[in-house]
């Protein structure tokens, strides 16, 4: 189920990005298994990269976080520790709920067209929705969210944290209910910046960070 999701990351615009987006996909969704040895030959044959770009891929990726790279044993895939859980929640409780009340008061004409598109979509959602769907959804309501921000490196750091969470995400994914109703929650956020209510956005926000946080507890 994991292999068919798509992980949204950074526009490619090199090979080192590719290979970064690729390896960084496998990685979140635990297609490479958390702990397990990375081999530059390996990612090679697998992806079709040069070593050049798998190698600067890597070092992307330890910067974070998501590759541990250990002296003379070698590199190897971050383990995905729950007890991570409440820590990212700390941080995310305060970023994402500052994006959302950004996004309220920065979006532009083009972001509120993007906006009302994604609050289609989840009115459009009826019966029983496939995760991968789900899941992309998820992401590109984040993402939005992150870019209407017009902060760069909020949007940057928003991007780790969420990858991390969603790892997370992804280790509790078969056991996790009522990953609907969690993605439709977000049309009250969504319709919040759209109406450029920034304590609104920020309240909805609050909830679907807190809420996210106490379904991956219950499913663990």
């Amino acid at each position: 189920m994991s292999q068919a999701i798509h992980i949204l990351s950074r526009e490619s615009g090199s090979l080192s990005d590719e290979a970064y987006s690729r390896i960084r996909s496998m990685i979140i969704t635990l297609e490479l298994v958390p702990g397990s040895l990375l081999s530059e030959s390996g990612l090679m044959a697998k992806l079709g990269f040069g070593r050049t770009p798998i190698r600067e891929a890597l070092r992307s990726l330890a910067n974070e976080k998501l590759v541990e790279v250990y002296p003379r044993r070698g590199m190897f895939v971050s383990s995905v520790d729950v007890q991570n859980l409440s820590a990212l929640s700390e941080i995310r409780a305060v970023l994402e709920i500052k994006a959302a009340e950004l996004a309220a008061e920065r979006s532009t004409l083009a972001d509120h067209a993007i906006t009302t598109a994604l609050i289609t979509e989840i009115n459009a959602i009826k019966g029983d929705v496939n995760m991968a769907t789900l899941i992309g959804l998820d992401q590109r309501i984040h993402h939005h969210i992150y870019q209407c921000t017009h902060n760069k490196f909020l949007a940057a750091a928003l991007d780790n944290y969420y990858a991390h969470a969603l790892r997370i995400w992804f280790l509790a994914l078969d056991r996790v209910t009522g990953l609907t109703e969690a993605i439709i929650e977000h049309r009250a956020l969504l319709e919040a910046i759209a109406s450029a209510d920034a304590s609104a956005a920020g309240k909805a926000m609050r909830d679907h960070v807190e809420g996210f946080e106490a379904s991956i507890r219950k499913s663990l």
